[in-house]
This record gives structure tokens, sequence and C-alpha cells, in this order.
């Protein structure tokens, strides 16, 4: 499966290539809209702030709006997940739109929400031969509320919150799971095979 990374113009992309390359997939990065609105499967990485990555996506919007909805598979990282959704309280504008709800800030004690914690899940097969309860790195100030039934897991750091979700071949995580060990490793290979198989 060939798998096209959006490119926002900041870090951790080398972390998802290489994760998505462990699991068998041909990876190219890029920030062309014509590439993105014609990938095959797209990844939108977990770094950088939300107004600042539509700016890069604005161009593609439409195409990349269209092809996603026409069932080419997505998987939004982190903010990634976030742009996935209608909006977010970090910036003004539209996210990408194709799931129903916004993201907002976290609501706990110490923000940003870094490390470790549990992601109990629904055994959706994205989580196949994944534990539910079992540990995923997170680094984030936001999280996402859907208004539509898409969420898949969930995760309790000062508040309970959809750490997630899935609308067909749409699948957002807030956590990372390039960061996440074998775990992680295990979820994005079931995510290139669910890929593979809805192609």
């Amino acid at each position: 499966m060939k798998v096209t990374i959006a490119d926002f113009g900041v870090g951790n992309l080398h972390s998802i290539s290489k994760g998505l390359e462990r699991v068998g997939a041909v990876v190219e990065v890029s920030s062309a809209p014509g590439e993105l609105a014609n990938a095959r499967c797209i990844v939108f990485p977990g770094v950088g702030a939300f107004g600042a990555a539509m700016d890069v996506l604005r161009p593609a919007l439409t195409g990349i709006r269209t092809a996603i909805e026409s069932g080419v598979p997505a998987l939004g990282i982190c903010l990634g997940m976030q742009i996935l959704f209608e909006g977010s309280e970090e910036s003004v504008g539209e996210g990408v739109s194709v799931i129903q709800g916004r993201a907002r800030r976290l609501q706990a004690p110490r923000v940003p929400h870094m490390g470790w914690n549990e992601v109990v899940h629904s055994g959706d097969g994205l989580f196949e031969a994944v534990d539910s309860g079992e540990q995923f790195y997170f680094a984030n100030s936001y999280v996402c509320f859907p208004t539509e039934k898409v969420t898949i897991s969930e995760t309790e750091y000062g508040e309970r919150f959809p750490s997630a979700v899935r609308k067909g071949t749409i699948f957002g995580v807030q956590f990372h799971p390039e960061k996440s060990s074998a775990p992680g490793l295990r979820l994005l290979s079931n995510f290139i095979r669910i890929a593979e198989e809805s192609a």
C-alpha cells in the first residue's frame, strides 16, 4: 500500500514514515495539492497547530475532502485527528470536516498531556491484537468531541475523552502510535491492512 503523508511543514515526519515503512507501507511525503487529492491512502501527522496545518492543506482541501468521502483511507494522528473535524478552539477556520464535531482544549490539571496513558477500546479492527487498556504515548493540549457515533476508544486524563475514532475508512487517534512501541506498530499494521482491504 502506498501511503502519502501530508507535510504541514513541521517535524515528526521521520518517525511516522519509519513506523509505516516497518509495517510494510511504501511512503511518500508531500504538500503538493494534486498528490494529496489523488493519494491512495493519506496520513495526517501529529505535530503543529491547527490553523497552520489547515493553511497548508487549504489549496487541496476540496480534493482531499472529496477523496476521503469517496473511500480513500485516511489516518489522522494527534493534530492530524483534530483537523479531520469541523474546527478547533485552537484556531479560527474550518477543518477538513469529514467528521462532525470540534476539538477543544483539554480540561486537565496539567496541559499539555505528555506521556503514556491507557487506551480503552471497543474492539474495532484498528485495535486487533491490542489489549483494551494498553498504554500509548500522548502529547496533546486539545481533544476532539464528535457529534456523531464514531468513538472507538477513550482515555482518562483530567477528563474522559475520545482517543480514537472511526468513520468507515476514516480513522483518527489522539495518541502517537509511531512513538508507542509494539502496540503502536500493531495499530499501524492494522490500519494498513484495513486500507489494503478497502482498495
